[in-house]
């Protein structure tokens, strides 16, 4: 069974269409990277995908569910990180991820939480109030929230910004880790195009809405014919897709 599934999704604000009857699909425990510019559809077929936004047209199934129908049994079994949803200020983190704990069910959230600060290095943190931090720090935070039920689906969108090269580089290896240990399935959206090769086995490449290009990072390479995915992604956002990708969907 595929852990995502995505059929002719479609969003429109009145005459904007926003995601243009894009499909996909994720075998679990990989790791899918969503690419594209600002305005290109990422944050809202995210959006889509957890539930909230309603698609004008189009179906998402994940863990075998139907999101317009039965979205809370996939929902509990999924979890999300992003660096631009504020944490409540006041709380500590402690209180956030205790918060959040207790949202998805958690067993021994007191446990779980000791794990992820040691994990993610938060253990200095967790009496903090998660207004005090800096920019890293609560991208850690977002992320080791994200982590707290065990997740078996994941949805980051930029989950290493703001952090510096080399805590950027223990939170990627964590997350192979815990998806190779766990069998996660990752969907990724990030501009950081060396952490999209070193952690997704797929690639979807979108612009205004559509697909315009898919395939392995190897295969993109190769398709373009550049050195790394930066020089694709330029690429595509400037119209200068090599003749072979015109029209893939």
């Amino acid at each position: 069974m595929k852990a995502i599934t995505v059929t002719r999704l479609s969003k429109s604000y009145g005459e904007t269409i926003a995601v243009d009857g894009i499909d996909f699909e994720v075998e679990r425990g990989r790791t899918l990277g969503l690419l594209g510019g600002n305005g290109a559809g990422k944050t809202t077929t995210i959006a889509m995908l957890l539930g909230l936004l309603i698609p004008t047209s189009g179906q998402i199934r994940i863990l075998g569910h139907d999101m317009a129908r039965d979205r809370f049994a996939a929902l509990a079994r999924m979890n999300f990180s992003s660096p631009y949803v504020a944490l409540p200020h006041r709380l500590t983190v402690r209180e956030n991820l205790q918060v959040y704990g207790h949202l998805y069910n958690v067993r021994q959230v007191a446990r779980r939480i000791a794990e992820l600060a040691a994990e993610l290095d938060l253990e200095a943190l967790l009496d903090r109030a998660a207004g005090e931090l800096s920019a890293g720090q609560k991208t850690r935070v977002a992320l080791a929230k994200s982590l707290i039920n065990r997740p078996e689906v994941l949805l980051l969108d930029e989950p290493t910004a703001s952090l510096d090269p080399d805590t950027g580089d223990l939170v990627r290896g964590w997350l192979e880790r815990y998806r190779d240990e766990t069998g996660c399935t990752i969907l990724l959206a990030s501009h950081n195009m060396a952490e999209v090769e070193r952690l997704c086995s797929d690639v979807l490449m979108l612009k205004k809405g559509c697909i315009v290009d898919r395939g392995t990072p190897d295969e993109l390479l190769v398709r373009y014919g550049r050195d790394d995915l930066e020089q694709v992604f330029l690429d595509i956002a400037r119209d200068r897709a090599h003749p072979q990708t015109q029209g893939a969907k």
